[in-house]
């Protein structure tokens, strides 16, 4: 008689997508089963500010599968089924049925939880009233997209990518929007302050209202049906508010059943493996080894989780293929502009005890006789020790994201400024100077170290 393995995976987003898609393909003998609490499955939630803005027709277009899709491939996919409690030591779950309420027990011999994360809700008096939605999920942005349609203005708590995008498409709709955010720069942690700054004054030029270094402190209702909010520096009347205050792992059902880090996102190996062998994790239940620090690092984005689910799935019988790492790669699209992003920040490395170097290119990211060379702002931070290149920011009115990706396969390789600065780059005054922007970069940070190591 041949042993089927039984995989059950917990939550159908990215992670327990690419997962799936993964033991389908090397274990085609395997009895899968996935739960998932919402209705639908795969919506990328960075489409919401695209649909307020217009962008996208329909937030439903922002699905990339269907439960149908797996069902008629043999995967037993159940929506609207919430796992309740997890036993690792028996190797089964309690489920309950979101409609019907019925609890149902089953077993696995294998266990992907890509539960995902949700909103941290900031502890703010008020923050319960109907008017303040949140916007991660699909449920959620149908909620907030129906309810914006009959207002005017709107406030955003939370200046950080999701902040900064919603900030974006409201403003582009045609909203009075004023965006909140507590630390002193926008996209604090992602940039540096200087093209923290220019995001703003980006912002501001469309009309939004920014207030940075600044705290909420409560939400009330108001005459006229609008929403009173209170800061530590004013008050503010708007038709309704949005959370986007960041990002905690959902991963209370292994509570004291797996290792975790203190953020309680779960502990996992290059194989995606937890510190129970038959449990693994990936997306933004689970942490992610950090190149440029060689640490572990919570990383809740899109193209981490699908990357983490990919192998998982493939490692779920067998021990085959390490995880690559991170290097935090992000990108946005603001108003005409794009900034993208890989690796530390200054702030970052000092965090991490690096002898940290930083230089600042600014230029034009092709010849000035060419039509639109637009400016361009490079943040390159590196070690000043082995000189390894630990991260990089990028501004410009002219697509450059993926310079980022460049970069991050240059920290993920061990890349040095001394690389980075005489790298082979195409050139063609379409596109560049002769030396690229990012090979500019490599060149000042090379001169601020005394000039090149011998080779």
């Amino acid at each position: 008689m041949i042993n089927v393995m039984k995989v059950v995976v917990i939550g159908c987003t990215h992670a327990g997508i690419a997962a799936v898609k993964q033991i389908l393909t090397y274990y085609p003998e395997a009895d899968i089963t996935v739960y998932e609490r919402q209705n639908t499955i795969s919506y990328l939630s960075c489409a919401t500010y695209l649909h307020i803005e217009g962008t996208v027709a329909a937030l439903a277009d922002a699905r990339y599968a269907e439960p149908q899709d797996f069902i008629k491939r043999g995967v037993h996919l159940a929506t609207n089924h919430d796992v309740i409690r997890i036993n690792a030591a028996a190797h089964c779950l309690l489920v309950q049925d979101l409609l019907t309420k019925k609890i149902s027990r089953t077993s696995y011999d294998k266990l992907i939880v890509a539960t995902g994360s949700v909103t941290a809700i900031p502890a703010i008096s008020g923050v319960e009233n109907p008017k303040v939605l949140l916007c991660k999920t699909y449920d959620e942005a149908h909620d907030l997209c129906a309810y914006a349609a009959d207002q005017q203005s709107v406030a955003i708590v939370g200046g950080g990518y999701i902040g900064v995008e919603l900030a974006e498409g409201y403003a582009t709709a045609g909203y009075q929007v004023l965006l909140i955010q507590k630390p002193a720069h926008l996209l604090n942690g992602y940039v540096e302050p200087a093209i923290g700054d220019k995001i703003l004054r980006l912002l501001t030029s469309k009309g939004v209202k920014v207030l940075t270094d600044t705290v909420v402190t409560s939400f009330q209702d108001a005459p006229d049906d609008q929403l009173l909010i209170t800061t530590d520096q004013d008050s503010y009347h708007v038709d309704m508010a949005a959370i986007s205050a960041g990002m905690l792992p959902q991963t209370d059902l292994l509570a004291g059943q797996v290792e975790m880090a203190k953020n309680g996102a779960i502990l996992v190996d290059d194989y995606l493996q937890t510190s129970d062998p038959d449990i693994f994790a990936a997306g933004d239940a689970a942490m992610s080894h950090n190149n440029p620090t060689d640490d572990s690092v919570y990383a809740p984005l899109a193209s981490n989780a699908v990357r983490q689910g990919t192998v998982a799935g493939i490692n779920v019988g067998d021990r085959r293929l390490r995880m690559l790492g991170t290097q935090v790669t992000t990108g946005m699209k603001i108003f005409e502009h794009t900034m993208a992003c890989t690796g530390l920040t200054v702030a970052a490395a000092q965090a991490a005890d690096l002898n940290v170097g930083h230089v600042e290119y600014t230029g034009t990211y092709r010849p000035n006789f060419m039509p639109a060379p637009h400016p361009i702002t490079v943040e390159l931070v590196y070690d000043r020790n082995n000189r390894k290149i630990l991260g990089a920011q990028l501004l410009c009115a002219h697509d450059i994201s993926q310079a980022a990706n460049t970069v991050s396969a240059l920290i993920q390789n061990g890349g040095t400024i001394d690389q980075l600065a005489l790298m082979d780059m195409l050139f063609s005054p379409n596109f560049n100077e002769p030396f690229n922007y990012l090979n500019l970069a490599g060149q000042m940070a090379v001169e601020q170290e005394n000039g090149y190591w011998r080779s």
